[in-house]
């Protein structure tokens, strides 16, 4: 009975923030109405990282403490109508919750109150962390850390929602289970001037041409195409169909799941650019043509702890159908890297694509939508892994 009435409970809270989306670092509204949630069965809360939450909710006495985390954020996407969402589409025109950090903060409600109710029943202390600002490099996560969301916490879990598996599925993997996130920029510098003279210019067209047909048949031969996505975004320069520009800019993005890839990735697309800039060298240019390469790195590669992972397999294979413990690594990244390169624990994907109900979209679209079945399985979940970890603490961590 206690959890039909959770179920209902959190639809309705996945309802009502998926209506009152909120961008990254203003989650000043979704704040408010989780820490009235919590109040809602006695649960007091405090704000953290400006627009985030964090509760400790304690058992019967002193032991060990497990975080889960939610993130909260939503995104700059314009949400559009469909069957499924007609009764909660978003009301903030242009922003919408697009990869399922609604039903995240659901579920994490839902988690909280299921543990509120049966806290006589565990020793030690969890800790709910609801993040803000997840889709926004720098994120939130480094934030919660520096004020002090990880201090005494034992362990970590958390989950995420994805549109391209089906739902009631779910997914990880030890080690490396989401990318870095890599950027770079690129500035080509030719001289530019008239097309019918091409002999008084140094073309950066050409020049970025020359680098885009290489790059990525180069950075694959040095790295291999399972462990590393690379491409091009945006490419800017010229003003008029007969003038070469002085420059032209390159932007583009690369993904890896082991730091020396990274390294490997950079030095290539510097070799390559110092090569093409020795090509298009000419006497008659003294101090061009030349490059300018930026690499930005975001998120870093996020690491599921292996013991963590293997003992909390063990756990679900036990009370879920469908457990896939060794799923491929995803090219997606995610700032819960930050806790586990902190403390052990474990980042895990739960499926909501169900045909019959018209939920196929994947995240960030425009149309993306869950299926509610996911949100009790998640509290489920992430209830059973953290009432199992304040049981056994020894059998998930050294």
């Amino acid at each position: 009975m206690f959890l039909s009435s959770l179920e209902q409970w959190i639809i309705e809270k996945r309802r009502e923030f998926h209506r009152y989306p909120e961008l990254s670092f203003h989650e000043y509204m979704t704040q408010k109405r989780i820490m009235e949630s919590l109040q809602e069965f006695g649960l007091e809360s405090s704000s953290i990282a400006g627009t985030g939450v964090i509760a400790d909710l304690l058992g019967n006495g002193p032991g060990p403490c497990i975080a889960i985390r939610s993130d909260m954020d939503a995104l700059p996407i314009d949400e559009e109508k469909t069957v499924p969402n007609s009764e909660y589409i978003s009301c903030h025109k242009g922003v919408m919750h697009a990869c399922g950090h609604d039903g995240h903060m659901a579920i994490l409600l839902g988690v909280a109150r299921l543990l509120h109710e049966r806290r006589n029943e565990f020793s030690g202390k969890v800790r709910l962390i609801f993040q803000p600002a997840e889709e926004q490099y720098p994120g939130g996560a480094q934030t919660v850390i520096k004020n002090g969301g990880l201090e005494g916490v034992d362990a970590i879990v958390g989950l995420h929602i994805f549109g391209d598996v089906d739902v009631g599925y779910v997914r990880f993997c030890p080690g490396p289970f989401m990318a870095s996130s890599n950027d770079f920029s690129i500035k080509l510098i030719g001289k530019g001037g008239h097309v019918s003279i091409p002999e008084y210019c140094i073309n950066p067209i050409s020049m970025a041409a020359d680098f885009i047909s290489r790059a990525g048949q180069e950075v694959g031969m040095q790295v291999y195409s399972s462990k590393h996505v690379f491409g091009f975004g945006m490419v800017k320069g010229g003003t008029r169909f007969n003038i070469i520009p002085d420059e032209v800019q390159i932007f583009g993005s690369f993904r890896t799941f082991h730091e020396k890839d990274t390294i490997t990735i950079e030095n290539v697309l510097g070799e390559i650019l110092s090569s093409i800039v020795e090509e298009y060298a000419s006497e008659g240019f003294k101090s061009v043509p030349f490059y300018e390469l930026e690499v930005s790195h975001g998120y870093p590669v996020l690491m599921n702890h292996s013991k963590f992972t293997a003992t909390a397999s063990s756990l679900l294979k036990g009370l879920f159908m469908h457990v896939e413990d060794n799923a491929s690594p995803s090219f997606g990244s995610e700032d819960f890297a930050y806790y586990l390169s902190h403390v052990p624990g474990m980042f895990l994907f739960l499926g909501t694509r169900n045909m019959e109900k018209d939920i196929k979209d994947i995240n960030h679209s425009s149309s993306f939508d869950i299926d509610e079945d996911v949100l009790i399985q998640g509290v489920q979940l992430l209830s059973s892994i953290a009432f199992d970890f304040l049981k056994s603490p020894g059998d998930y961590i050294p």
